[in-house]
C-alpha cells in the first residue's frame, strides 16, 4: 500500500464508527474471493462493513475524493467474479444491513441489501405470502446480490426473475447522493424507468441500500414429475414439447455427469445410467393440476423418457429438488470449477447441450450440466485440476467456447449470474460495438470517475 493510500484509508477509519472499517490481513482474506475462487482475486486496501445508508454515502464520498475504487459486496456468492477483491480498491460490504419488514396491506417486503433471500422468504411465509425468486443458493445469497445480477432460480420459468418483484430502490450514487426510485406502488410510469436500470447493473452504477419487493399469495400445492431419459437430447426435446402444452412452475434438467456427481457427494437414489433427468412441477389450481400433470407425463413419454414418476408427496418432491440444488456444491470436491450461465431460446436448447458435449470432448474436460431448462438457461460447470496448468488452460478455452456457442445460437453469455470479471471479454461479442458503447456512456454519466466496481463488465 502506498503512503497516499495508507493516509486515505486512515482518514476513512476515522470518519466511520469503530469496527466498521478493517485493514486486518486475516479479515481481508474473507473479502478477497467470491464463489468463483478465481486466482486473479487481489487483497483490497480495506473492507467497509456498512451498518446503514449514511455510512455507504460517507464511503462513496471518500472514494470519489481520493479516486479509490469500491467493490460492492453482499454475501460473496457471485459466480462471475463480480465481488472478488481488486488491487487498490476497498470492498464495501452490505452484510450487516439485514433488516426485513413485511407490509401485508401493501403486500411488499421492505428490506436492506444484506438480508438473505431465505430471510425474506421466511418473513413472507409467516404472513401467508411468498417471495418467488429462488436461486439455488437462496439460503446463503443476499437480496442486494440478487438485485445486482437480476437473479432467477428454479421457479422463474413461470414466476419470473428478481426484476419482476422490485418496486422500489434506494440507491447511493458514486458521489454519495442517495436517490429513491419507485415505492410501494404497483404501477408507476413517471419519468424514465431508472429503477430497472439499476437491477442487473452489478454495482457499476450505484449501491442499493434499501429495496421494496413485491410479494404474492402463497404458492398453491404442487405435483412433481421426475422423468429419466436415455440421452440429454431426448430430455431437451421434452422441454420443447412441454412448452407447447403446459405452463409448469419448474422445469429443471440434470445431465448424466451432474446426476453422478450428486450421487457421489450425497446419494439420493438417482438413476446413474440415465442420460438426463427432468424435474418438473405443476402448481395449477384444483383439478386442472391433474390435467397438467397428465400433459407433462405425455410430453415426456412421447419424447422417449424411459421412466416417468409423478408424485404429490412434498417430501419426496423436495428430495429431488435438493438433488438439483446441491449440484454446484457436489462438484467442489472434484477440483476447481469454472461456472457457466449461458442461455438460448428454448428451441435451441438441444443444439446448445450438444455443443457443450462436443466442447467437453474437444478440450478433454468434464462439464456437468444442470439447467433451468424451461427458459433455456443452462449452467455448464467446467471442472479442472487447479494444480495442472494445462488442465486450467483447457478449461478456460472450453469456457470461452461455450459462451461463443451460446452467442452463435442467438443466446446470451449470462442469464442470471452476471458478467462480472470472468465474462467481460465476451460481452461485446454478444452486444455489438454500438450497444457496448451505449453501456459505457450510461456508466460514464452515473460514475464519471469509474470508481464503482472497477474492472467489471463496463
Amino acid at each position: 500500500m502506498t503512503t497516499d493510500a495508507v493516509a486515505a484509508v486512515a482518514e476513512l477509519v476515522q470518519a466511520l464508527p469503530q469496527g466498521v472499517v478493517t485493514t486486518d490481513p486475516a479479515a481481508l482474506e474473507k473479502y478477497r474471493h467470491d464463489w468463483t475462487h478465481d486466482a486473479s482475486a487481489d487483497t483490497p486496501l480495506a473492507a467497509v462493513r456498512a451498518e446503514d445508508a449514511g455510512q455507504v454515502q460517507q464511503t462513496l464520498r471518500w472514494a470519489t475524493a481520493h479516486g479509490i475504487g469500491v467493490v460492492p459486496r453482499g454475501a460473496g456468492t457471485s459466480l462471475s467474479g463480480g465481488s472478488m477483491g481488486v488491487d487498490g480498491t476497498v470492498v464495501l460490504s452490505l452484510e450487516r444491513m439485514r433488516a426485513v419488514e413485511i407490509d401485508t396491506a401493501a403486500r411488499v417486503a421492505v428490506v436492506e441489501p444484506g438480508a438473505l433471500n431465505v430471510a425474506v422468504k421466511n418473513a413472507a411465509v409467516a404472513e401467508g405470502l411468498w417471495y418467488p425468486p429462488d436461486p439455488s443458493s437462496f439460503e446463503i445469497c443476499s437480496i442486494g446480490g440478487n438485485i445486482a445480477t437480476n437473479a432467477g432460480g428454479l421457479c422463474c420459468v413461470k414466476y419470473g426473475v428478481t426484476t419482476d418483484y422490485v418496486l422500489g430502490l434506494d440507491v447511493v450514487l458514486a458521489d454519495g447522493t442517495l436517490v429513491t426510485l419507485g415505492g410501494k406502488r404497483v404501477k408507476d410510469v413517471a419519468g424514465l424507468s431508472l429503477l430497472k436500470l439499476f437491477v442487473g447493473s452489478e454495482g457499476t452504477l450505484g449501491i442499493v441500500t434499501r429495496a421494496i419487493l413485491r410479494l404474492v399469495p402463497a404458492q398453491a400445492p404442487r405435483s412433481t414429475v421426475i422423468a429419466f431419459f436415455p440421452t440429454v437430447a431426448d430430455a431437451a426435446a421434452a422441454v420443447i414439447e412441454l412448452g407447447r402444452t403446459v405452463r409448469a412452475s419448474m422445469v429443471e434438467l440434470m445431465d448424466r455427469a451432474s446426476i453422478n456427481a450428486v450421487e457421489d457427494f450425497q446419494p439420493m437414489g438417482l438413476d446413474r445410467d440415465s442420460g438426463a433427468l427432468l424435474l418438473i412441477q405443476s402448481d395449477a389450481p384444483g383439478a386442472s393440476r391433474e390435467e397438467e400433470v397428465a400433459a407433462i407425463v405425455a410430453a415426456c413419454e412421447v419424447t422417449g423418457a424411459k421412466e416417468v414418476v409423478a408424485t404429490d408427496d412434498p417430501d419426496e418432491a423436495e428430495m429431488f429438488v435438493q438433488a438439483r440444488r446441491v449440484h454446484f456444491t457436489a462438484l467442489e470436491p472434484r477440483g476447481a470449477v469454472l461456472p457457466e450461465d449461458v442461455g438460448v431460446p428454448v428451441p435451441q436448447l438441444p443444439a446448445l447441450l450438444a455443443e457443450v458435449e462436443a466442447i467437453a470432448q474437444r478440450h478433454e474436460v468434464e462439464i456437468p450440466v444442470v439447467a433451468h431448462a424451461g427458459d433455456g438457461n443452462t449452467h455448464p460447470a467446467i471442472v479442472y485440476d487447479p494444480t495442472d496448468p494445462d488442465s486450467e488452460r483447457r478449461a478456460r478455452l472450453a469456457f470461452d467456447d461455450i459462451m461463443r456457442a451460446a452467442i452463435d445460437l442467438g443466446g446470451t453469455i449470462t442469464g442470471e449470474h452476471g458478467v462480472g470479471r470472468l465474462k467481460k471479454g465476451s460481452l461485446e461479442a454478444q452486444l455489438g460495438p454500438d450497444v457496448m458503447a451505449l453501456n459505457r456512456r450510461v456508466k460514464a454519466a452515473l460514475d464519471p470517475d469509474g470508481i464503482l466496481n472497477p474492472g467489471s463488465f463496463v
